[in-house]
């Protein structure tokens, strides 16, 4: 049964990797909720939990609807759409409408108007957006996935891509619930994480060779690293038909990690959870090879 101590909390992206964690930990907690998205009927069944929608996030009087009655939104980021900050905009603007009060954006270590990776431009932009929307909040900013080299990895457990020197702080999708639910269940009047901040990372910096052969240790499945040059990486998503629009995405993830902008290593979630960050090699889910978000849309294109 619903806690009649907890508002009620809104979540978006519940039918993601994170999303789906990040309610389920709520409900083991009794927190009340609104799962939202755009199908109600791939959302999980949860105690205390209502299936709003189909409501996307640039839909305004759709997503007023599924919020009414949540005092915290938990907004995960939409995906690339080149009108993601419209979008989001959207989202927080029905959610203030319909009278909530907070708004948990998940968005990413690396946010920044110049970030090298290209998702995390349009992180930062909801950012400033939120910043300035008059409505109390929280930044949340996720590591890069520790499940994603192996997501990217092809049939024959080979992930190739243009860092070499590079070190990334992954982070498990748990951790980041595990923290997204700890700031959402300071719920009172006010809180300390209001107007904050917080970068939620994995226990060390790796680089993805490094990354690689623990994933491979941790799944008995013959993963490896292969450097590429940036010529080579591009050639090689090319032939295969992928737009350049994804093609750029995945270069600039992996060239975000070669610059450093995603090294940080902060104790976020030992601090907010009050236990150790997951590292890489006891993380509890390993995704199938060619999974990631655009290669498994390119996969379902071509098939």
């Amino acid at each position: 049964m619903p806690d009649k101590n907890h508002a009620t909390v809104a979540v978006t992206g519940v039918t993601g990797a994170l999303g789906s964690r990040i309610a389920a930990r709520l409900a083991g907690h009794g927190v009340p909720q609104l799962l939202v998205g755009r199908s109600p009927d791939r959302m999980p069944e949860l105690p205390g939990a209502q299936r709003r929608g189909p409501a996307a996030y640039a839909d305004a009087a759709d997503m007023r609807r599924a919020l009414e009655g949540a005092s915290t939104l938990i907004l995960v980021s939409g995906h690339r759409t080149g009108r993601r900050l419209e979008e989001h905009a959207t989202a927080v603007e029905a959610a203030i409408g319909v009278g909530v009060d907070r708004v948990l954006y998940v968005s990413l270590v690396s946010a920044a108007p110049t970030a090298t990776y290209l998702n995390a431009r349009d992180q930062w932009l909801t950012e400033q957006f939120l910043a300035g929307a008059g409505i109390r909040h929280t930044v949340l900013r996720a590591g890069f996935y520790a499940s994603t080299p192996a997501a990217l990895a092809n049939e024959e457990f080979v992930v190739s891509g243009p860092a070499t020197t590079g070190r990334a702080a992954f982070v498990t999708h748990e951790d980041i619930a595990a923290v997204i639910t700890a700031v959402a269940l300071d719920d009172g009047p006010r809180s300390e994480h209001d107007g904050a901040t917080l970068e939620i990372t994995g226990p060390e910096a790796l680089t993805l060779d490094e990354a690689v052969t623990r994933i491979a240790a941790a799944t008995g499945r013959p993963y490896r690293y292969e450097p590429e040059t940036l010529e080579e990486a591009f050639a090689r998503r090319w032939r295969r038909g992928m737009s350049g629009n994804q093609i750029e995405t995945w270069i600039s993830w992996y060239q975000a990690i070669e610059r450093g902008e995603v090294s940080v290593v902060t104790d976020v979630v030992p601090r907010l959870t009050g236990s150790p960050a997951t590292p890489i090699s006891n993380a509890a889910w390993w995704p199938a090879p060619n999974t990631a978000r655009g290669t498994a849309e390119f996969r379902r294109k071509r098939s």
